[in-house]
């Protein structure tokens, strides 16, 4: 917030002059509001086995618009890199991939890769998108660059957050939003529709779109009941669903209707049991063969999870050069590649103490070792793992995450951010929502952000040059009341492993860092 003692930065000059209008009662008044209106709405996340409301921190990240022309611009070259390079991978079937043929990724880290599907080999999406949506989490180090910390293509979560943060603060900040002219971020449903309107199958005029979710049992099933709610579109569990023909069709109250577009929050290994763990109750047996038969559009698309591999990420960079021709807008972190061997993975063994070692399948907070904190044994453990799978792992070095006030014990104080912006594509554009999640580490120090650690978020306030306009509201006018049908064979059996199989996959996301509503 400030570039020198009591001098605000730009961007932040109007909060900064608000908050030193303020008192801390005053302050702490509107923080207690925010707590309860999310409490209220059932906005909250498991920590340490109890629910609490996700902390939004009352104080907003204020982001001017030439430094969000910039996020804006290096999140949708990325997008549109690994659109390529997932199509390179999938659609060339019995063919070797142009990046790998060209000795910019080796095949076996693709093949070794968990995420990497051979079952969705060769299939093609109908307009040839992959990555609908796109959470990019970036970092702004010590020189104030912001570096791509991560990509997340499978199953992003968090945008609920951005929205719901939004109409909090704009109902307990009122006074900012008259004054200053902050970007929308409630087209984010109507943006995120057409996306998947257009994923349809050939021949489909008024495709049926449906979000499909775990269960009521998952911790996001607050963001998946938002965005269908807000989208005006069926919320559907498995169950609902039946593959006939190959075609998916949903039951309801009066008979069974064709589903199109299926916007999945149901990980990989529980969407079909046909092709994946052959126990799930929680996806739609023979949906890859709809898939494969153009019948039905998936998004986010299968085996999307490649992409989100670390070792991948430490290629983008030339995977932007290579399918795009051009230099990469945002750069990575600096990364040690362990699966090289030889040198790269001696120097990692020669300096863990000072580096953040990662997984490569994790995210987050899932296994990361940060070296200055870690004990003597931890690094020993950490050492012998390496030199056992070097595959798994990477090295990076220690980024001190840029720091913004934060309400902490009635007091502001500086704490560490990240940021994930949500992009959203069309197939003719690669749309970013002007905002995105901040993510901030309340314990004091803390570098990693995720609510399972204890980490809250920040309203993201992206500044426009130009007085932002309200956006058109989707017409109501083709609105159709369905009841969805839950299969009538389902027994307590059943009910009972779908709930273990959604806290299953909830478990697994909260560990991988993954945000949770």
């Amino acid at each position: 917030m400030l570039g020198a003692p009591g001098e605000p930065r730009t961007p932040y000059k109007p909060v900064f002059h608000t908050l030193r209008s303020m008192t801390g009662t005053t302050l702490k008044e509107r923080a207690d509001i925010l707590a309860r209106s999310y409490l209220d709405q059932g906005v909250t996340f498991d920590y340490a086995g109890e629910e609490r409301p996700f902390p939004l921190d009352a104080v907003p990240r204020v982001i001017s618009a030439h430094e969000w022309q910039v996020i804006e611009s290096g999140v949708a070259q990325r997008v549109t890199a690994l659109e390529a390079f997932l199509d390179d991978i999938y659609s060339r079937e019995g063919e070797i991939p142009r990046a790998v043929h060209e000795g910019i990724v080796p095949w076996r880290l693709i093949a070794s890769s968990n995420h990497y599907h051979r079952a969705v080999m060769g299939i093609r999406p109908p307009n040839g998108v992959r990555v609908h949506v796109a959470g990019v989490d970036l970092v702004r180090d010590e020189q104030g660059t912001f570096r791509v910390l991560e990509d997340n293509v499978r199953v992003p979560s968090g945008v609920s957050y951005v929205i719901a943060n939004r109409r909090a603060m704009a109902n307990v900040f009122p006074e900012a939003f008259a004054t200053m002219r902050i970007r929308p971020v409630n087209d984010y449903p109507r943006m995120l529709l057409a996306a998947l309107r257009a994923a349809a199958p050939d021949g489909a005029s008024d495709p049926t779109v449906v979000v499909l979710t775990p269960g009521v049992f998952n911790s996001a099933y607050f963001e998946h009941a938002l965005l269908a709610r807000m989208m005006g579109v069926e919320l559907v569990e498995g169950r609902d669903l039946v593959c006939v023909g190959g075609q998916v069709r949903m039951r309801t109250t009066t008979g069974d209707r064709p589903v199109d577009v299926i916007y999945r929050r149901v990980d990989d290994e529980f969407i079909d049991p046909v092709h994946f763990r052959g126990d799930s109750v929680l996806g739609i047996a023979g949906l890859t063969s709809a898939m494969r038969a153009g019948r039905v559009s998936v998004a986010n698309a299968i085996g999307n999870g490649v992409a989100d591999d670390k070792l991948i990420y430490s290629y983008l960079p030339e995977l932007i050069r290579f399918y795009l021709d051009e230099d990469p807008i945002l750069p990575n972190v600096d990364t040690y590649r362990c699966a090289d061997g030889g040198e790269a993975l001696q120097h990692v063994l020669d300096h863990l103490d000072e580096m953040v070692v990662k997984p490569v399948d994790g995210s987050g907070g899932k296994g990361l070792v940060v070296g200055p904190r870690a004990d003597g044994p931890t690094l020993d453990r950490l050492r012998r793992t390496l030199e056992d799978d070097p595959r798994g792992w990477i090295a990076q070095p220690v980024v001190q995450l840029s720091t913004v006030p934060t309400f902490i014990d009635g007091a502001l104080a500086p704490r560490h951010v990240d940021l994930r912006p949500f992009a959203v594509n069309n197939g003719e554009q690669v749309r970013v929502l002007p905002g995105g999640l901040t993510r901030v580490a309340l314990p004091e120090g803390e570098l990693v952000v995720n609510s399972s650690q204890g980490g809250g978020s920040k309203d993201t306030w992206v500044l426009s040059d130009r007085r932002a306009s309200v956006p058109a509201t989707a017409s109501s006018s083709d609105n159709r009341e369905v009841v969805v049908m839950t299969a009538p064979t389902a027994s307590l059996e059943d009910s009972m492993r779908a709930q273990q199989q959604q806290q299953q996959q909830d478990r697994e996301r909260a560990a991988a860092g993954e945000p949770t509503c």
